[in-house]
């Protein structure tokens, strides 16, 4: 039986999203890409991971980043004009669809359901489109996505692509290798059979008979009788078929086509100009795999794939230029800033970016290719250290330029290094087994020349020295992963237990001052002492992902990241932790501030994203939830007010942002119930107002209408 979902206009969420981290590297971002769709050779969207949704408007030279949300996996994009437009995902809870009716500007959600996700969406005509995902999932709206009625399908397996060659025919495939038609606008659909039990990625129509499907193990099927019968492909694509997965495809007419994929040749492209009689491969560049392209005509195509990265050809595909840049896709294991301009980030392959602007922009520097770098320490902006695996320790004098390597005397993989003065410095590190030893620490006074060592039954993974003397060291008992601190008293001449047998092993340990101290790591395990190390306590920050570092900016503010790519922040020493919402799934390995609004955070695929001002912003209209604060007038033009739902607010932080996320005012109220702002400064438009009070986080949208100031010449203040 087909089941309605009407989704009433008061439950419409319109998203937009200005992260306060911002993408470093790559550019324009690092997210994953699944879709890209444009309106005309210029106009374009992708989206992806991390609830990513980009979009350019000069043929992909420059692209604007939003996010629908960090929960938000978004796998497939279609326009139906040049403003109005579709996503189709999931989010925490289930699938979901977005909708704009304005370019982009703005996306509601339309559509929200459990149990599942959506794969891809296609609409044959402006009103009558169709969703497809897992379970066998296929959803249809005839009145352009107000209403969405569930069809069934005849299978359980996931839907992987829906492609229609007119308004009643259409074609679905799946990841089990079934291919179902309909023929009658999705009342029924029928099995075809395609001669394999591969995943099939792709289905795409050049007519009403002549068809292509593609998917995983090189498979590429085709049909020349509306799918009747199906002849796979054994020979067109040469020795890259039984190896290659096949992503995406597109045809510009019934001869030229284009075939995506990953996994035996990354950086190639398929093409054919006989209607796929023969294939040949075109390079593309980059070296990751590709999940979708599009031709908005017969010259011009885009193509998006993993790591943010996008390709764009000009003609017909025999060449492709990447437009997504970045110094490295190599994982960065460590941040580190000697002050606020100059900051080094280190990684795999002897990896080692620098920035001498604050992070505006970022070089890679030599490095030392055979190193393979986890922890970077600089005692002056000129001089630095990396450590890393099979005992590396290289350091510069000169601001990175040059790097040699330092004698250890010994091969333990080194995690962590710490110096106390220019002179004095420790490096801390371990092996995973049951060896005995099975970890290090070493020390040296005289700027790296000499280390003396001391070895012992733990694997260490982080140092710090809140002062010259006392130091702590955190890692893990590696015959059952039990995490360990030790502590020095006497500048690291001996070392004796603080804790051992946390439930969980320790990635990163920081001290802001001389007694309080966190440790954090593997399955979200937090502890924090306040009495230098004398006695832990357990810190509840709701997550199960493991905490790769920690840091604090005083007593009461700090971050932790995480393997899942979240940023955690506390204001009140612990106490209670809020997502900052990084923006990315990629995992975080690192994070440094040079102040109290300048943070950087560094991880996985090249990562590297840099604090804003303000924090996250987004917009959430008619939500079917209570607020917890109004905003009064709305439009307002010389003073607001902030309208609490609750009385009695000790303090509350007012920030308004443009529509593009910049800061352009903030204020801070103690003890008011209907905070005042001064807003006639603003010009007119749209602004993002974001109220925080006691751990909460509100953001609403304010309109700033002065074209006639002199008509409000009063405060409207609502009674309570």
């Amino acid at each position: 039986m087909k089941k309605l979902f009407i989704i009433l206009g008061f439950s419409l969420i319109s998203v937009l999203c200005f992260p306060q981290w911002k993408w470093q590297n790559p550019l324009p971002c690092g997210n994953g890409l699944n879709s890209v769709f444009f309106t005309n050779i210029s106009i374009g969207y992708a989206t992806g991971d991390a609830g990513t949704i980009l979009k350019t408007v000069d043929g992909g030279t420059t692209w604007t980043i939003y996010s629908s949300g960090p929960g938000n996996d978004l796998k497939s994009v279609y326009f139906t004009d040049v403003n109005t437009g579709y996503a189709a995902g999931s989010y925490t809870s289930g699938n979901l669809i977005l909708k704009t009716s304005n370019a982009g500007v703005t996306w509601n959600t339309i559509y929200s359901g459990t149990g599942g996700w959506l794969n891809s969406i296609y609409f044959p005509d402006f009103n009558t489109g169709y969703a497809v995902g897992v379970a066998g999932v296929i959803l249809k709206t005839t009145n352009a996505g107000s209403t969405w009625t569930a069809l069934s399908s005849g299978t359980t397996h996931q839907l992987q692509s829906v492609f229609f060659t007119d308004d009643n025919t259409g074609y679905s495939v799946s990841d089990y290798g079934d291919i179902l038609k309909t023929t009658n606008g999705g009342l029924t659909w029928v099995p075809l059979s395609s001669g394999t039990t591969n995943t099939l990625n792709s289905v795409f129509f050049t007519s009403a008979n002549t068809g292509f499907v593609c998917g995983m193990n090189g498979d590429l099927l085709k049909t020349v009788n509306a799918g009747t019968t199906w002849t796979i492909d054994t020979n067109g694509l040469g020795p890259y078929r039984i190896f290659d997965s096949f992503h995406a495809m597109f045809f510009t007419d019934a001869n030229n086509g284009y075939i995506a994929g990953t996994d035996y040749i990354d950086n190639v492209i398929f093409i054919t100009i006989n209607g796929g009689a023969t294939w040949s491969t075109i390079s593309t560049g980059i070296n990751q795999g590709l999940t979708s392209i599009y031709f908005p005509d017969a010259n011009t195509g885009y193509a998006v794939g993993g790591n943010g990265k996008i390709i764009k050809t000009t003609n017909s595909g025999m060449n492709w230029a990447q437009l997504s840049n970045g110094e490295t896709s190599s994982a960065l294991f460590a941040v580190f800033f000697p002050d606020a301009g100059n900051g080094y980030a280190v990684g795999d392959d002897g990896m080692v970016l620098k920035t001498t602007n604050g992070g505006a922009k970022w070089t890679q520097l030599p490095g030392v290719p055979s190193a393979i770098l986890r922890s970077v320490y600089f005692t002056d902006a000129s001089s630095g250290y990396a450590a890393g695996l099979y005992g590396a320790i290289i350091k510069t004098v000169n601001g990175g330029v040059t790097w040699h390597t330092l004698s250890t005397g010994t091969t333990f993989p080194f995690y962590s290094i710490f110096f106390t003065d220019a002179n004095t410095g420790y490096a801390v590190g371990g092996i995973p087994s049951n060896q005995t030893p099975c970890g290090i620490i070493l020390k040296t006074t005289d700027a790296g020349v000499t280390w003396t060592q001391i070895t012992l039954d733990y694997s260490l993974t982080s140092v710090y020295f809140p002062d010259s003397n006392t130091g702590y060291a955190a890692g893990y008992t590696t015959n059952n992963g039990q995490g360990v601190i030790l502590k020095t008293t006497d500048g690291g001449v001996s070392w004796n237990v603080s804790l051992n047998g946390a439930n969980q092993a320790f990635y990163s340990i920081y001290f802001p001052n001389d007694n309080i101290g966190y440790a954090v790591g593997y399955s979200g395990i937090m502890l924090k002492t306040t009495d230098g190390g004398i006695t832990w306590m357990n810190v509840s920050i709701s997550t199960i992902e493991t905490l790769k570092s920690v840091f604090f900016l005083n007593a009461d503010q700090g971050y932790v990241v995480d393997d899942g790519g979240d940023i955690l922040k506390t204001i009140n020493g612990g106490l209670t932790w809020t997502n900052d919402s990084s923006g990315t799934w990629n995992g975080l390995t690192s994070i440094f501030f040079t102040d109290s609004t300048t943070g950087f955070a560094v991880g996985g695929g090249g990562t590297i994203l840099k604090m804003g001002n303000g924090g996250s912003v987004s917009v959430e209209e008619n939500k079917p939830s209570t607020k917890k604060f109004t905003i009064c007038p709305d439009p307002a033009n010389i003073k607001i007010n902030i309208i609490p739902a609750k009385a009695s607010l000790e303090e509350m932080v007012v920030t308004i942002y443009t529509i593009t996320g910049e800061q352009v005012l903030n204020k801070q109220f103690q003890d008011q119930n209907q905070p005042e702002l001064d807003v006639s400064p603003l010009a007119k438009g749209i602004y993002l107002v974001k109220i925080q009070e006691k751990g909460w986080v509100e953001v609403q949208r304010l309109v700033i209408d002065n074209h006639d100031i002199n008509h409000y010449l009063y405060t409207f203040k609502p009674s309570y």
